[in-house]
């Protein structure tokens, strides 16, 4: 039996949980890196280890996109509903709030302090990013988070074929020659320059947006939510080898960690669209990350250049190195970066979720800054003049 629409809302408001984690998470990733140099070796303390794999809140936010894109088609049999009204809405939702932190990152890249070590922004950078093209064109960076945001725009352009693909020969096929065609990169890479070139687009998250897209095919019915408990069994031999084999081996091969945490991540979204756990779903649909979720995209795009503007600048010059640099840092950037993005949103990214056309946004802008109209009150008739009482 279908879940009543109100219980599958709650259920999915979770994922906004999940976006508002991850965000927060790469914040403290950036942090842990500016006060422990020499990444990939983990030169923290054993406690704050675990911060260092602020790669792996990428790969949620992939799978979590192939996901969320797919809910709808998954409802309407695979169908996308347009291709123009598609990409008319990835790019009113996706570009507007990039493209402003793109100028707020040059500016302080410009005028406070370079975010790399490659240099203050140029030209290039400003063309290179400005086009979504920072994977394949090297230019230096005016924002240490941008990578990624260039590989989701380009899983937007085949995502349409990824569904034509579940429609014309299943759901399995398709994420099946997906990750088959992304394995024989990945192994081909090494030995063949032509294949290694591919490596610039992180070919590894197609196969990850591919399977969250499967994922969503349990909110459409098209199968059964998996135990909550598989999940856990299908990350615990990749943590427990990210765990004996350690950082550098982590980072060297994120190629094939990433695919082999893709299904777990996968299973957990649908379990958690499924209801299960309660508990973890009930603690996802709490307002607070329900709400910092609602402005994680501009807390990622925006959260480095602060992170490093308030570590060289206030921190590095009055803090000890190590342990002490890293918990300021975290005191000091975190709210920063929480209240800036909230800011940022309100400008930038939520009017244009509210509002899904150009028309509609300039009408709310008018009926916002239209002065309110004058009510006039009209007077009660007036009673008739009594006569003195004798």
């Amino acid at each position: 039996m279908a879940a009543p629409p109100s219980q599958e809302r709650s259920r999915l408001a979770g994922l906004d949980g999940i976006r508002g984690l991850a965000a927060l998470f790469v914040v403290l990733h950036h942090c842990w890196l500016m006060s422990f140099p020499g990444f990939p070796a983990d030169n923290g303390p054993f406690w704050a280890g675990w911060l260092l794999y602020g790669h792996f809140a990428v790969v949620v936010f992939i799978v979590l996109s192939g996901f969320s894109l797919a809910v709808g088609p998954a409802r309407r049999d695979w169908r996308l509903g347009g291709l123009a009204r598609f990409a008319h809405r990835r790019a009113w939702r996706i570009l507007p709030p990039y493209w402003a932190a793109l100028l707020y990152s040059l500016i302080v890249a410009w005028t406070v302090v370079p975010q790399t070590d490659g240099g203050p922004p140029t030209a290039k950078s400003v063309l290179v990013y400005g086009l979504l093209v920072q994977d394949v064109f090297g230019a230096p960076s005016p924002n240490g988070a941008f990578w990624s945001i260039a590989i989701e725009a380009q899983l937007y352009v085949v995502f349409p074929l990824l569904l034509l693909v579940i429609r014309r020969f299943g759901a399995a096929v398709m994420a099946v020659a997906v990750t088959a065609v992304v394995a024989a990169v990945g192994a081909l890479s090494p030995a063949v320059p032509a294949v290694a070139f591919l490596d610039r687009f992180t070919p590894q998250f197609a196969a990850l947006f591919a399977l969250g897209a499967v994922a969503a095919g349990v909110v459409g019915g098209h199968w059964r939510a998996p135990a909550p408990w598989l999940p856990v069994v299908a990350v615990a031999p990749v943590l427990a080898l990210i765990a004996v084999r350690g950082s550098v081996w982590t980072v060297g091969h994120y190629f094939w960690v990433d695919l082999a945490l893709g299904p777990a991540v996968g299973l957990f979204l649908a379990s958690l669209a499924a209801g299960r756990p309660a508990p973890l779903v009930a603690f996802l649909g709490t307002r607070p990350l329900r709400t910092l979720g609602s402005f994680s995209y501009s807390l990622y795009l925006t959260h480095a250049p602060l992170v490093v503007a308030l570590y060289e600048l206030v921190v590095a010059p009055h803090v000890a190195k190590g342990v002490p640099a890293f918990l300021t840092t975290v005191a000091l950037a975190v709210p920063a970066c929480v209240a800036l993005a909230w800011g940022f949103a309100v400008v930038f990214e939520l009017p244009f979720q509210r509002h899904r056309s150009r028309g509609a946004l300039l009408a709310a802008i008018a009926g916002r800054l239209r002065p309110p109209r004058r009510t006039t009150v009209a007077a009660p008739p007036c009673e008739p003049e009594k006569s003195p009482a004798p």
